[in-house]
């Protein structure tokens, strides 16, 4: 089964209510499976439309794994505190194996 990746780019305009919501995620994302590969970190645009400007990629065994997290009770309340902290473009694409 190949590996899944979510790649999230993000404009954070509450920069404390992100804080909190960067506390309570990891666990949510370690109970499922997945791990940070990018968490903010420095970045050039190469080409097309200019990203936000915090990206983020996590790593999940299967597609199936990342959207039984992004579903779950788990990240339901983090998500909310994120939605209200800022906004994003979030993609789930399945790699290779």
């Amino acid at each position: 089964m190949p590996p899944a990746y979510i790649i999230v780019q993000v404009d954070v305009h509450d920069e404390e209510k992100y804080e909190a919501y960067r506390k309570l995620v990891p666990p949510t994302i370690a109970k499922y499976g997945g791990e940070y590969l990018v968490r903010g970190g420095r970045f050039e645009k190469l080409e097309g439309n200019d990203p936000y400007p915090r990206i983020v990629v996590l790593k999940f065994e299967s597609m199936e794994q990342a959207k039984a997290w992004y579903h779950s009770e788990d990240y339901a309340g983090p998500m909310a505190i994120r939605h209200a902290a800022s906004v994003a473009n979030s993609v789930l694409v399945e790699g290779f194996e």
